[in-house]
């Protein structure tokens, strides 16, 4: 009884899944582009002292925030366990996070990460970005259309 229970569990779950495939994959293009609309010319090298959070665009891209206001916009290649990963680590020589010499750590048993390029994101504009897609066409409804007593 249990085992049939969680198999129409699991098969409920795919099926939610396989239907809100197309809108994730259209949030997540959107992330990408308010990321790279936001991002800046590409720097050498970054002062890194604490990771305040960090957010996976792709298998190959990452965002960083080194403070709530200051993010960087990271190309690693391609990452196998970035997009699933809990937590991530980066690798820095004297508080600074180096192009070509640095890598993200994802976890164990899975290989380090190459950082092959940089660049700083402009976050107040980075929210403007985000703002712009959140806004919806809202319509007003017609009084005809409502039902009496409601």
């Amino acid at each position: 009884m249990f085992r049939t229970a969680s198999w129409v569990v699991v098969a409920l779950a795919m099926a939610m899944s396989a239907c809100s495939s197309a809108p994730y994959a259209q949030r997540v293009a959107q992330r990408q582009a308010a990321y790279a609309a936001a991002a800046g010319a590409p720097v050498r090298s970054f002062h890194f002292y604490e990771l305040y959070s960090w957010e996976p665009l792709s298998d190959g891209q990452l965002a960083v925030y080194t403070q709530a206001n200051r993010a960087w916009l990271l190309d690693v290649g391609t990452c196998p366990n970035l997009e699933f990963a809990n937590a991530i680590g980066l690798t820095s020589f004297a508080n600074e996070v180096s192009m070509n010499f640095d890598k993200v750590l994802t976890g164990r048993g899975y290989p380090p990460c190459f950082i092959t390029k940089i660049r700083p994101v402009d976050v107040a504009r980075l929210k403007l970005e985000q703002q712009a897609q959140r806004k919806i066409d809202a319509e007003s409804r017609e009084q005809d259309s409502v039902p009496a007593g409601r």
